[in-house]
């Protein structure tokens, strides 16, 4: 459901890549109660980009992170979304001064409607009710063989905050 763009300068090798979608996928499924199938993370290398911040080109890491905006997502709430974003960069990049530092994560509220595979997505703070009304097509679908829905039911079951939804 959400979106977060890597722009970085740093090379990040696909270890690191792997790394950072993982633990940004668990940080914003746990924190919004979202299933990781639904959390999407795109890498765009900028080295090569312009870039200026008050006017002067500057050259760094950030993350945007498009997200549906209302429900209980207070300020409080995406703070520590960056936080956690910045502190897993952190933890996966090691001593991340200078071209290796995350300069900046940015949560917009940009997503206010959409589809992803099949499914019109809930609006925020839905998430549990919109899962829970799913259950049956994702069944379906995972019957069906289509292993990503049969993934989103194990993680349900297997999830503290989503098993009792099934």
């Amino acid at each position: 459901m959400p979106l977060y763009e890597i722009e970085h300068i740093t090379p990040l090798s696909t270890h690191q890549k792997d790394d950072l979608a993982r633990s940004i996928t668990r940080v914003h499924s746990h924190l919004f109660t979202t299933p990781s199938l639904f959390v999407n993370v795109r890498f765009t290398p900028t080295a090569s980009h312009d870039v200026y911040i008050g006017g002067k080109k500057r050259s760094l890491n950030r993350i945007l992170a498009h997200v549906r905006p209302g429900g209980d997502r207070s300020a409080e709430v995406l703070n520590k979304l960056c936080a956690q974003i910045t502190d897993a960069w952190n933890g996966i990049l090691g001593d991340c001064a200078g071209d290796r530092e995350l300069r900046a994560v940015f949560v917009l509220g940009t997503i206010v409607a959409g589809s992803e595979a099949g499914f019109a997505l809930p609006p925020a703070g839905e998430d549990k009710e919109w899962l829970k009304g799913n259950v049956k097509a994702f069944e379906k679908r995972a019957e069906a063989g289509d292993g990503e829905f049969a993934d989103v039911l194990e993680e349900m079951r297997t999830r503290e905050d989503l098993r009792e939804l099934l």
